[in-house]
């Protein structure tokens, strides 16, 4: 069965790849941005079919350009593909190739990816009818780039805000840290809508960025009370912070988990003995 493109807005369409996981919900959403002349945001993981429908939806058109909010395995790897098909430059996030023993295969980096531009906070590409700002939002990885949709105030926040669920920062490249000031910086922007690369749109974007916000210092104050009844591992503190979750989930649970921790002995509120963390 063809896949086939969903019109989210007149300059918006999105293609959902077939990669559905306990990790990346139904799939990971490929977006592409206006007409005639169009950019390919997140062009997915490296599945000919895939590939192919992207071809099918913009047939007509020219893909102006690729863009990449970051290199895990299900974002950044069919732009080759793509950028063999239609020579379009690939456009947006750093190269990143670090070893990380992260909690699934497919968020691996993309050791292969090479893009011919990479944007700083505040740069733009256009085409006919849209600009795209890039917004560094590091955190979930540290090459981490959402992008703004000028014409309609619609942000695309690849991995930083999912329309599904929290975001896994994993160390030693997710930084819990820069995570919650990446969320403070979408405070201060004028989105109404946040295209999100898992998951439906989020509408309220702000309310919705607050909450995530609240999360992740709830969790903080678990993690702070817990060791406060005794010194104890990320896998004791996981079975009594995400109870009732998938098992499947316990190893990226247990990553984010580690990721306030780093930041909390960072601000000197913790400490480490060997496997166990203490206040």
């Amino acid at each position: 069965m063809p896949i086939l493109p969903v019109t989210l807005e007149p300059l918006v369409r999105r293609l959902l790849a077939p990669n559905p996981s306990p990790f990346t919900y139904t799939g990971t959403e490929t977006y592409i941005v206006g007409r005639g002349e169009v950019a390919v945001i997140d062009p997915g993981p490296d599945l000919p079919d895939h590939v192919d429908a992207i071809l099918a939806a913009t047939e007509g058109e020219r893909i102006r350009t690729i863009l990449c909010t970051h290199t895990h395995r299900d974002h950044s790897p069919a732009s080759r593909a793509l950028q063999a098909a239609t020579g379009a430059p690939i456009v947006g996030c750093a190269a990143l190739t670090i070893e990380d023993d992260g909690p699934r295969a497919d968020a691996a980096f993309d050791a292969d990816y090479r893009p011919d531009r990479v944007l700083a906070d505040g740069e733009t590409v256009s085409g006919s009818g849209w600009t795209l700002e890039a917004v560094a939002t590091p955190g979930h990885t540290s090459n981490h780039l959402c992008f703004g949709l000028r014409e309609s105030n619609a942000l695309f926040s690849g991995d930083h805000i999912m329309g599904w669920s929290t975001t896994v920062v994993s160390p030693p490249d997710g930084d819990m840290a820069a995570y919650m000031a990446s969320l403070e910086k979408l405070l201060g922007r004028p989105d109404l809508l946040y295209y999100p690369a898992h998951g439906d749109p989020v509408a309220e974007p702000a309310r919705f960025v607050r909450a995530v916000a609240a999360h992740r210092r709830a969790r903080e104050r678990q993690i702070l009370d817990l060791l406060e009844q005794q010194p104890q591992p990320i896998p004791s503190m996981v079975d009594s912070m995400y109870r009732g979750i998938d098992p499947r989930l316990h190893r990226a649970a247990g990553r984010s988990v580690l990721a306030h921790l780093i930041d909390l002995e960072a601000r000197d509120r913790v400490w480490r003995d060997g496997d166990n963390w203490a206040v």
